[in-house]
């Protein structure tokens, strides 16, 4: 936007596509404001700006705006407590002479957006957790849009299909408790609403991975496939094979369990220590990391092949179809902040479910931790088609 579009903006105090806070005193204020802009109940399709650095009559706040400040304002976005993902942007802007922080905020695709579990909307001046009737207002605005691929319906699927103990597993950790007692939905309304049926009542892909007893059903590649090689080439002999399938609930502790179970410990004497120091030859943590990454990006929409995840005597190599997406590209791939999501709704998933603690730092946490135990330094290998990452053994 042009400094003579937000400056105008900035002037006009009656209009609910702007907000004005005068600091980051009230973080989780801005974070509601967020998230009413990506709502966008009113259906005005414009972004809505929030100007930081400015008090509610549009006068400056004299707010010392440093990389610091964007920074943090850019992390609330990947924080985990707006989701799905908005799409925002914020950089630094002097308008009429002052100094402030910008964040402009997009329209949602995928409405409703939650800030820790809560739906948040803007009308006029007003802003709320959203009635039952404005969240089935948000799903129905879902019916237009060009939707990503994992809340297309399967039209052949039903709601029978889902698991309604996993579901109820599922709100107990997305939903805070006050809001699921004062919930009068039926289990149809609340599938919607957390984006697992369409409005007509079909289960969505994201649903299914999430809920359905059968996923391998209707998407054949949502499973991973584990061999351990006794060898540095796979045409060695196989140790152990399995293809780890199910919901995502089910799914990611049954691999973390088969990863865990193939770590080897070694034994380190320190002369004059207390006792020995056991070391694993693969940090399991970074191994949970580099997998959830794996599942969370991999292309389910046009390939049916698994995340594989090969084991060998010196490495670890875990394969994915689906090149880099979004404003991830090959040469920019594993930087620190360059995220883009194939898969946000199954992100989302994976972050309410507590496989994803916070989004875009996954590779650098692995990084982290492979060089905490001394390993090699983490390998990729990337094409537009598939990622690989390689782990080296601890030396």
């Amino acid at each position: 936007m042009t400094d003579a579009e937000l400056t105008a903006l900035l002037r006009d105090t009656e209009s609910d596509l702007v907000e004005r806070k005068a600091s980051l005193a009230d973080r989780d204020r801005i974070c509601e404001t967020i998230c009413a802009f990506a709502n966008d109940l009113a259906d005005r399709r414009r972004p809505g700006v929030l100007f930081i650095g400015a008090h509610d009559d549009g006068s400056c706040a004299h707010l010392p705006v440093a990389d610091q400040l964007l920074t943090t304002i850019a992390d609330m976005r990947s924080d985990g407590r707006i989701l799905p993902l908005p799409q925002m942007s914020v950089e630094k802007r002097v308008l009429d002479g002052c100094e402030m922080a910008v964040v402009v905020v997009q329209p949602s695709d995928a409405p409703p957006v939650r800030f820790k579990g809560r739906t948040w909307v803007r009308v006029g001046p007003r802003r709320a957790i959203a009635t039952l009737d404005e969240e089935r207002r948000l799903s129905e605005k879902r019916r237009a849009r060009d939707l990503p691929w994992d809340l297309r319906p399967f039209v052949s699927a039903t709601v029978k299909e889902l698991s309604l103990g996993l579901f109820e597993e599922y709100l107990r950790a997305a939903i805070p408790d006050e809001t699921l007692v004062a919930n009068g939905r039926s289990i149809a309304e609340k599938m919607t609403a957390l984006r697992f049926l369409d409005t007509d009542g079909h289960p969505t892909a994201c649903g299914l991975m999430t809920l359905a007893t059968d996923v391998l059903r209707y998407i054949p590649g949502a499973y991973v496939q584990f061999l351990r090689i006794d060898g540095n080439k796979l045409t060695d002999p196989i140790k152990d094979a399995a293809e780890i399938s199910g919901p995502l609930p089910r799914l990611v502790p049954r691999l973390d369990d088969k990863l865990a179970a193939h770590i080897n410990m070694a034994v380190i004497i320190e002369s004059g220590g207390p006792s020995d120091i056991r070391v694993p030859d693969y940090p399991i943590e970074a191994l949970k990391q580099l997998t959830r990454n794996a599942i969370m990006h991999r292309n389910y929409e046009t390939s049916n092949a698994p995340v594989r995840v090969t084991w060998f005597n010196d490495r670890i190599e875990i394969r994915n179809s689906g090149g880099p997406y979004g404003e991830v590209t090959v040469a920019n791939f594993g930087q620190p902040g360059v995220v883009g999501y194939r898969n946000p709704h199954i992100a989302e998933v994976m972050r309410n479910l507590g496989f994803v603690q916070r989004f875009g730092v996954g590779i650098q946490l692995a990084r982290d931790l492979l060089r905490q135990n001394s390993n090699p330094p983490l390998e990729f290998e990337v094409s537009d088609a598939t990622v690989a990452a390689i782990v080296r053994r601890r030396l």
